[in-house]
């Protein structure tokens, strides 16, 4: 089904069992993809979610959509948009409540799930706004300093619990970007698992098995 309603254009699979406010999972795509693409999943996750599967802001020609431009200088190198991507970090926060209002939602079993760049803007929402988010799967990602608020460190982060991938031989983000996360989720004493496969820069069958496990586990 699709919704034009709220902030952030989106495609919602309603749950298939009614038992009270349901849970929801908030879908988070890559550079230059769309809203359908994490979708496709949708019939392999439990039928009791609300699945919410979200188009990034801003428009790529000749298609697809990105939450912040990634810039190509012959001198600089390739660098990201830190201001878009914080402006798009507080429209996800900012549209997690709206759809929880909207679909009567669970706002205490929010799971996130992000690719890519969609994985960076899903590490900075929960680490910026905690008391919004429960579960966060971060795929073929990284935490980007950057865009997280000042106050981070100072945050209640006793409720998160984070599944984080990488592919070893990932040609998009060097998996020793994402190597970075387990130690940086100790620090705040966050609940998590990384694990790697050998793949690029994809979800490899294994790789879902393996958080589609990790999900069915924590859902409480």
């Amino acid at each position: 089904m699709q919704n034009r309603e709220l902030s952030l254009y989106h495609l919602v699979r309603k749950p298939g069992k009614h038992n009270g406010k349901s849970p929801v999972l908030f879908m988070f795509h890559g550079y230059g993809s769309n809203e359908e693409d994490l979708f496709s999943f949708a019939p392999e996750l439990p039928e009791e979610l609300c699945i919410i599967s979200v188009r990034a802001p801003y428009p790529l020609a000749p298609y697809g959509h990105a939450w912040y431009a990634i810039h190509f200088d012959a001198e600089d190198g390739k660098w990201s948009d830190d201001t878009q991507a914080k402006t798009s970090r507080d429209l996800i926060a900012t549209f997690i409540d709206e759809a929880v209002e909207a679909y009567d939602l669970d706002r205490d079993r929010v799971t996130l799930m992000g690719f890519s760049q969609g994985s960076i803007l899903s590490y900075a929402v929960a680490l910026s706004y905690p008391e919004k988010v429960r579960n966060i799967i971060a795929l073929s990602g990284y935490i980007n300093e950057n865009i997280l608020l000042d106050d981070y460190d100072k945050k209640d982060y006793s409720k998160l619990r984070f599944y984080c991938s990488h592919g070893t031989v990932d040609q998009v983000i060097p998996v020793s970007w994402a190597q970075n996360t387990p130690p940086f989720l100790k620090k705040l004493n966050i609940d998590h698992i990384y694990e790697e496969f050998p793949v690029g820069h994809g979800i490899a069958p294994q790789n879902f098995h393996s958080l589609l496990k990790w999900l069915l586990e924590r859902m409480d």
